[in-house]
């Protein structure tokens, strides 16, 4: 499945749209996470803590797009867009969501 955030891909004609497919995740940041990224908040410097939980929201999120693009059949997703939202009273989840158009190649 080619996936990619332009509206073409160079070299190939769209015949069929399919819809729009989304992928979402919401995952929420446990207690031992949340305790070291506030740490790492008061000393400054980098959470990876934060950045590996971003990270596999993300891979989840295109992996569910890519999972619904295929189910309508589709060769590709274009025009990918991806949004991130934090979510709950204290902001501990995390919702990654990706769009895309689902189309067919000639």
């Amino acid at each position: 499945m080619i996936m990619t955030t332009t509206p073409t891909l160079e070299g190939r004609r769209i015949a069929e749209y399919r819809g729009v497919v989304f992928g979402e995740v919401i995952t929420g940041v446990n207690f031992i996470k949340d305790f070291a990224a506030s740490i790492r908040d008061f000393v400054g410097g980098r959470s990876t803590t934060y950045e590996d939980e971003l990270i596999t929201a993300r891979n989840q999120a295109m992996k569910e797009l890519e999972d619904r693009a295929y189910k309508v059949g589709a060769d590709a997703v274009v025009g990918i867009d991806i949004d991130y939202e934090v979510l709950g009273q204290n902001g501990s989840m995390l919702m990654v969501t990706a769009s895309g158009t689902a189309v067919k190649f000639e």
